[in-house]
């Protein structure tokens, strides 16, 4: 993934467009190091899955 397809993808969940993005394991640290760098960080979710894939979802109140 590019940093454009990431920051892509994070927009299109913050406007609910998306409920969630997939992220392979293999994608993880480069769609983390662009992650941590955004004002709303707190309000993504990681849920990890079976296999070492990562599921974000976008929550309306930033968690603590």
């Amino acid at each position: 993934m590019s940093e454009a397809e990431i920051l892509e993808q994070l927009q299109l969940l913050r406007t609910r467009e998306i409920e969630e993005i997939t992220v392979m394991k293999e994608n993880f640290l480069a769609f983390r190091s662009i992650l941590v760098k955004q004002d709303d960080f707190k309000q993504f979710r990681g849920i990890a899955q079976q296999g070492g894939n990562i599921q974000f979802q976008y929550l309306e109140t930033p968690r603590s």
